[in-house]
């Protein structure tokens, strides 16, 4: 069985001119387009690329942590944001 292997195992997964985490919101909104259509078929090209320019001006995992601090996401094996003291 041949299995293709990465040339560059940090590069993430690309199609065509859109990353992995790119591609998410692009069918999201392609989801949207297909049940409501009108202005979802305009967001489904423009929220990936804003977010490509928001993606690229912060340091890798910066999405990430804002999710944290929002509350929408947990950080496994770290502590909770509101501790001040951490003992090991």
């Amino acid at each position: 069985m041949n299995h293709k292997f990465p040339q560059y195992l940090g590069v993430p997964l690309q199609v065509l001119w859109l990353e992995s985490d790119d591609m998410f919101f692009f069918f999201m909104f392609f989801t949207l387009a297909m049940i409501f259509g009108g202005f979802f078929w305009l967001l489904m090209f423009l929220v990936p690329a804003v977010y490509g320019r928001v993606k690229k001006r912060y340091s890798r995992g910066f999405l990430v942590h804002m999710l944290y601090f929002a509350g929408f996401a947990k950080l496994k094996g770290y502590p909770l944001f509101f501790e001040r003291d951490f003992y090991e």
